[in-house]
């Protein structure tokens, strides 16, 4: 194999690790949030953070240079997920 592309591949799949450590770590910490919202008995779903997060995010891939879209897309699928673990937590499968 070409040695440059070599070293790309090898760069991608660390950060590719990264993310993967990344996402992980979040989703301990959306658990924790939603064991204390089930506690206090606050929906699994918070629109107006969620919007906050969106926009803020847009803000910061435009900076980075990063498609703002594909950065909501993403962030909506991560918040669907924590959602829907959330909502599990309550026993609304």
């Amino acid at each position: 194999m070409d040695e440059t592309l070599r070293r790309y591949r090898e760069s991608i799949d660390n950060i590719d690790a990264a993310l993967v450590f990344m996402l992980a770590e979040r989703f301990k910490i959306t658990k924790a949030v939603g064991e204390y919202k089930a506690t206090v008995a606050l929906p699994p779903a918070d629109p107006q953070r969620e919007s906050e997060q969106v926009a803020r995010l847009r803000r910061l891939a435009m900076d980075a240079n990063l498609d703002p879209d594909f950065t909501e897309k993403f962030l909506r699928f991560v918040i669907d997920e924590v959602i829907r673990h959330h909502e599990q937590m309550r026993g609304n499968d």
